[in-house]
């Protein structure tokens, strides 16, 4: 690796591209200084709200789209409780219509659509609110997060998601099927139910996150060019965000546990610390892939500089060789009698044709030697599959992750 592959992999473009998307992930809209509380200031780009209503108790379930929330609070039966899946924040009239409806705080109202922030647990007056950040592999098998919100009281939840489309389909089929104790339980399990579907499915993103770490190990003992270096920014910049939303859900999950809540009952907080040990076990191992990062990163520097030094060991090898043949010719020229060469017609054309492929053949010999440029095509991930692990949380069994109910 040159000199100049190095000050490219160090470059502020280069640096810039492994952390653009890690502060992007980072950067709210804050109302304006002054504004009153409340006040709701919708991201930019977010979809329109879609809502979807299940109904459920112990011996039925109905579920519905739902198109006005004010006719669905006042239809509901006695006895019913209620789950409304809000997907999309980009309309404030009808997020101002479901806060008037199930008569959410103002400041609850706006922690929804300030996004995105850390997870959090906050009890109000009428509700439990949570703030949690989903995180799932894409079909490219890039990292996608976003922020949901759970509103729990005794008799609805509520959720609020930046897009459509998450992780809680195992959270509907148990509802739909009656599997476990989630129908006949109050809606604090299922606000548990769908904040620990929302954290077990952290470890399939950290097992993709460390077969991209595997792949590089050896990329940076054999490749310790540019492109390695900016793979390994990009994974420490996805590390970095999945740090920042797990220490805040466990802590959250702490708080819940030590201080209770109104609205949970006794007999689901085991089922809290239950998902509090998995958080737990998500921050040891992002930490701990965090330090191999370091690691290898200072171990490219390592290779690349080790790798400077044998190129620059060569090229003094070559220049001493040719010193003392320069030294020569500086001094006797080519003034001699008996050069064949000096009096044919293709001399000249054939010296230049000489120092032309000299020149071509030591750029392709650096080449491939390395001390050129890369002769690897970039690629980002490396992973050994196509598709996503169909990992677990440790201590579940191997169903998709919430869908292992226990008996309360």
């Amino acid at each position: 690796m040159s000199p100049q592959s190095i000050r490219s992999a160090f470059s502020v473009p280069n640096l810039r591209r492994g952390t653009t998307n890690l502060l992007g992930r980072f950067r709210k809209q804050h109302p304006e200084a002054g504004s009153r509380p409340g006040t709701l200031v919708i991201p930019t780009g977010s979809e329109a709200p879609r809502l979807h209503a299940v109904e459920y108790s112990a011996t039925e379930i109905a579920e519905r789209d739902v198109e006005d929330v004010e006719a669905l609070v006042a239809a509901r039966r006695p006895g019913m409780k209620l789950w409304v899946d809000v997907q999309g924040l980009g309309d404030e009239t009808v997020l101002r219509r479901i806060g008037s409806a199930f008569d959410l705080h103002p400041l609850l109202l706006e922690d929804v659509v300030n996004v995105p922030q850390a997870p959090k647990s906050e009890v109000y007056e009428r509700h439990h609110f949570l703030v949690t950040r989903m995180y799932h592999l894409r079909a490219e098998l890039e990292v996608a997060a976003e922020q949901v919100s759970i509103v729990l009281s005794r008799d609805a939840v509520i959720t609020f998601q930046e897009h459509a489309g998450d992780v809680l389909d195992p959270v509907r089929r148990r509802l739909r099927d009656g599997l476990g104790p989630m129908r006949a339980s109050g809606t604090d399990y299922l606000a548990y139910a769908l904040l620990d579907t929302v954290v077990d499915h952290y470890f399939p993103v950290i097992e993709h996150l460390g077969e991209r770490l595997e792949a590089l190990e050896e990329d940076v003992m054999l490749h310790a060019d540019d492109e390695t270096m900016r793979r390994l920014l990009r994974v420490k910049g996805d590390l970095l965000g999945f740090r920042r939303a797990l220490r805040p859900q466990r802590d959250s999950l702490q708080i819940l546990l030590r201080e209770g809540s109104p609205w949970v009952d006794e007999r689901v907080l085991p089922y809290f610390r239950d998902t509090l040990d998995h958080a737990s076990q998500a921050v040891e191992v992002v930490d701990t892939y965090r330090e191999l990062v370091t690691g290898m990163m200072n171990t490219h520097l390592s290779v690349a500089a080790n790798r400077t030094n044998e190129v620059m060991k060569v090229l003094t090898i070559m220049a001493s060789i040719f010193i003392p043949l320069t030294f020569l010719a500086g001094i006797y020229g080519m003034n001699f009698d008996h050069m064949p060469e000096l009096h044919q017609r293709w001399a000249y054309p054939g010296v230049l044709l000489i120092m032309a492929v000299s020149a071509v053949g030591m750029l392709v010999y650096f080449r491939r030697k390395g001390w050129l440029g890369s002769t690897r095509k970039p690629d980002r991930h490396r992973t050994a599959r196509s598709t996503p692990p169909p990992a677990q949380a440790p201590g579940q069994a191997p169903e998709p992750p919430g869908s292992d109910d226990s008996t309360m």
